[in-house]
């Protein structure tokens, strides 16, 4: 187990990797407007704050104002995810813009973006293409926890409500009920799971987000209690899954497969999320561990996060998602820099 002040020491190698390059490859490129900066930039939030980098703040001011105008080309569901540091931003600022431009993204949500007839968020994306009626779990990372954190900077209900709506739905259409684990997608139109892979990655945005978003809304809507178990459901279907290397198979009932940093970063931090909120108990830990050491092991000396699959749209069968690349990302990054944050805040030799 690494010290507390190498974890830290390493959580700045990879933050400094994130922004010391500007570069115009789509994995790295701070400079846009989409999920992959946006979870770059939510990444560097929680670090900034859980190890109290001031200078990572100072950054998301500055990288704000570079590319808000970037915001204009129009708004689909998952380039929310810039949004979701508005709310902190205003706080911090008292900068009014933050505030407007956050309230006229949030009620875009809960008045216009495209749903399904459940009423799920459609996963609307920037690429010319079109996933009528489909459910990714990608949605509540990339959108509702920004609209859980302006419920909580505005408190307003609404948007607490829907957040809460939109979690419990995601769980309820994505969630296999024989594992606890979720599904990447589903068709409302078709009824269906479509390829029905548990991908990794799929399940780290959802056990990661979930509490989060709870925090946020729960001093303003009841929180179900479905939603807390199947949380636990969740958490311990992952469990099952960890190979022996604390780590994750890109689809993860498939052992063959190879091991992905991103979606095990995310998984580990969502334990560790999840016991912050006392939705997990300390057992986790231990499990923790075991993903943290997997996952420094493929941190380079220069911050380099690597074995990160590229962007994974729900891909026809089981055997595609094997073939997807697997590149340096900012989301690779930010899950990493975001375990790296929470374990550095959170005693992991403590309640084993």
């Amino acid at each position: 187990m690494k010290g507390i002040n190498e974890l830290k020491e390493l959580a700045e190698r990879v933050y400094h990797r994130m922004i010391d390059k500007t570069v115009n490859d789509w994995g790295m490129n701070m400079e846009s407007w989409d999920w992959v900066p946006g979870v770059g930039v939510i990444s560097i939030l929680a670090y900034g704050r859980l190890v109290g980098n001031q200078e990572a703040i100072e950054y998301l001011q500055q990288w704000t104002e570079r590319n808000k105008h970037l915001s204009e080309q129009g708004n689909v569901i998952n380039s929310m995810a810039p949004y979701a540091i508005f709310p902190e931003l205003y706080r911090l600022s008292g900068d009014r813009w933050y505030l407007d431009a956050a309230t006229k993204i949030g009620d875009w949500m809960l008045k216009e973006a495209p749903r399904t007839r459940e009423g799920a968020f459609e996963h609307t994306v920037t690429e010319n293409v079109n996933f009528s009626e489909q459910v990714w779990a990608d949605t509540l990372f990339m959108a509702v926890l920004f609209l859980a954190r302006l419920a909580k900077l505005t408190g307003e209900s609404k948007y607490a409500k829907e957040a809460e709506f939109q979690l419990l739905i995601h769980l309820r259409l994505l969630q296999d009920p024989q594992t606890g684990v979720l599904f990447h997608g589903w068709n409302c139109e078709e009824g269906n799971h479509m390829s029905s892979a548990r991908w990794t990655r799929a399940n780290a945005w959802v056990i990661l987000a979930s509490p989060w978003i709870a925090e946020e809304i729960s001093s303003l809507t009841p929180v179900a209690e479905e939603i807390v178990d199947r949380y636990r459901q969740l958490a311990s279907g992952l469990r099952h899954y960890q190979r022996e290397d604390g780590m994750w198979s890109t689809v993860m009932d498939q052992p063959g497969f190879y091991a992905e940093t991103s979606g095990s970063a995310g998984i580990a931090a969502g334990w560790l999320a999840g016991i912050r909120m006392g939705w997990l108990d300390s057992s986790y830990k231990e499990a923790v561990n075991q993903t943290l050491q997997g996952v420094i092991e493929r941190i380079e000396p220069d911050g380099t996060v690597q074995g990160v699959s590229g962007g994974t749209p729900v891909m026809p069968n089981i055997l595609a998602y094997e073939e997807i690349p697997c590149y340096p990302t900012l989301y690779g990054q930010g899950l990493t820099l975001i375990l790296l944050s929470l374990a550095h805040k959170i005693n992991l030799s403590e309640g084993k």
